[in-house]
């Protein structure tokens, strides 16, 4: 978990499933329970540059109803650390 949350930049911002994670404290626990809760894997699919932002296509599957999902992955990056983080269908 810890080489997760070292992805991010101390004041990083996820949103997924209507809900808002700030700062490393809050997006550990935010993928700590999606990781337990969905039991997860997933696929890249495909990746694109967007104006400001790295858009990855993912497929994943897990625990869940509807299994398999392709979701959208909209990362901002700067120094080197994810800043935000969005997950859309």
């Amino acid at each position: 978990m810890k080489a997760i949350v070292d992805c991010f930049a101390d004041d990083a911002v996820v949103r997924d499933e209507n809900a808002t994670h700030r700062g490393k404290i809050d997006i550990k626990r935010w993928a700590t329970e999606t990781i337990e809760k969905y039991k997860f894997q997933f696929k890249p699919i495909s990746a694109e540059e967007r104006a400001s932002e790295t858009v990855v296509c993912i497929e994943i599957s897990g625990a869940f109803p509807g299994s398999p999902v392709t979701l959208d992955y909209h990362f901002a990056i700067a120094n080197d650390r994810i800043q935000s983080l969005t997950i859309d269908f």
